[in-house]
């Protein structure tokens, strides 16, 4: 059986590549601007959410058919959602994490499980209050926001080709995570110019900051540099190369474990891009430890974001606008879910004694990733941004593990299968 022909004004996807990528170029461009309009357009309105939407406006206007195109599968979430993965975990200094002080670690490792258990939780409690929330693939989106809240965007994406979410129902779970993630931001942000008076309140050592501050300014000195083509030419031969090198081992992998486990099928380990996604982490992540990682400064974690953002609109223009509006009440359970993130983060601040700089960068290395938690950890000094952007890219290698937990356990929540 033959599928219909696409009734979209543009069909030819070097076209709509094309389109996509001057999109991208304009939002970039007009985000850029320091004065004007532009400057306080985007202190409401978030790049990251333009790169979602308006490929969205394409499709729902008749102007592409995203689902129709091969630029999402298998281009972009079979090669760049690798590659990201690859470039951004290669960034990662678990050594430097290591010696931010066992303090700071455990607010990170304690705002990762506060987000799960806050998914659990809002799952639970709207099934309560508002079924129909909770109802059909709800608990896929979830997972792919935990992979967000967790991780980052490719985490998300990750999460959304694991468990075969849904386009409209990812495009609103978006929503959600830029709509209750970046009104958490602001409050941070508002927050982090008290810290002083907070840490002063609660009696919190603040020693060790200082102290880190020094340190970062010296790594940052001593590793930035202008790329090379040959620097560029090294990232995108990492990142091909792994993604090459996951692409082959990962089928023989899932074959093995449909034959030999009987419980792969239960997990999506007889999945073989469960095994791209899975490998292109932990080869990252086991680059991060050669001098390989160096390459950061010259740009591997702006090309793994270039990728990503290209495989961001290219899941946009898969979504239905109209569609979006259906379910209001995920606010209300993204509400509940992080609402229950930052009370048990506070219980262990408290019971830690940390600065509040520790809460607020867990937090936002969690929920805003390496992409936002720069900011806020800017906010609390300049020198400190390196920091958020070391505990955020330790979300990209965390995040798709525990995001697949989140995943299997609310498809077992929802009994789904």
């Amino acid at each position: 059986m033959t599928e219909p022909a696409s009734t979209a004004l543009i069909t030819n996807d070097i076209v709509v590549l094309g389109l996509i990528a001057a999109t991208l170029g304009l939002v970039f461009w007009t985000e850029s601007r320091e004065t004007g309009f532009w400057k306080r357009f985007y202190t409401y309105v978030p790049a990251l959410l333009l790169c979602y939407f308006i490929p969205g406006i394409y499709n729902s206007a008749g102007l592409i058919d995203g689902n129709a195109s091969k630029l999402y599968n298998p281009v972009a979430s079979r090669v760049l959602l690798p590659a990201a993965l690859v470039l951004l975990t290669l960034t990662i200094d678990l050594k430097g994490v290591l010696r931010l002080g066992p303090k700071l670690l455990a607010m990170y490792a304690a705002a990762s499980i506060s987000v799960m258990l806050g998914a659990f939780a809002a799952f639970w409690i709207m099934g309560l209050v508002h079924p129909e929330t909770v109802a059909g693939d709800t608990w896929g989106g979830m997972a792919a926001l935990a992979g967000s809240w967790i991780g980052g965007g490719a985490n998300m994406v990750a999460m959304k080709e694991v468990f075969n979410v849904d386009e409209t129902t990812f495009g609103q779970f978006v929503v959600v995570d830029v709509g209750v993630g970046y009104v958490w931001m602001a409050v941070l942000i508002f927050l982090a110019n008290r810290a002083q008076a907070i840490d002063a309140r609660t009696g919190a050592d603040t020693r060790a900051i200082e102290e880190l501050k020094e340190r970062l300014v010296s790594y940052q000195k001593q590793h930035q540099r202008i790329a090379s083509l040959s620097d560029l030419m090294i990232i995108v031969g990492i990142a091909l190369g792994a993604v090459g090198l996951s692409h082959a081992v990962a089928s023989p992998i899932a074959a093995w474990f449909l034959a030999n486990v009987s419980w792969a099928k239960t997990v999506s380990l007889h999945e073989p891009f469960v095994w791209v996604v899975v490998l292109s982490t932990f080869i990252g992540l086991g680059l991060s430890f050669t001098r390989l990682r160096e390459y950061d400064g010259a740009g591997a974690s702006k090309v793994g974001t270039l990728f990503l953002y290209f495989l961001i609109a290219c899941i946009g223009m898969q979504m239905d606008i109209k569609a979006l509006a259906d379910k209001p009440w995920l606010f209300a359970l993204g509400l509940i879910w992080i609402m229950v993130h930052i009370a048990l983060l506070y219980l262990v601040g408290r019971l830690l004694r940390v600065p509040f700089f520790y809460f607020a960068l867990g937090s936002q290395s969690n929920i805003g990733g390496p992409a936002s938690a720069p900011v806020v950890a800017s906010v609390f000094h300049p020198s400190l941004a390196p920091v958020g952007a070391l505990l955020g890219a330790l979300g990209y290698a965390t995040g798709t593990v525990l995001a697949y937990i989140v995943g299997i356990t609310l498809r077992a929540m929802a009994g789904a299968g």
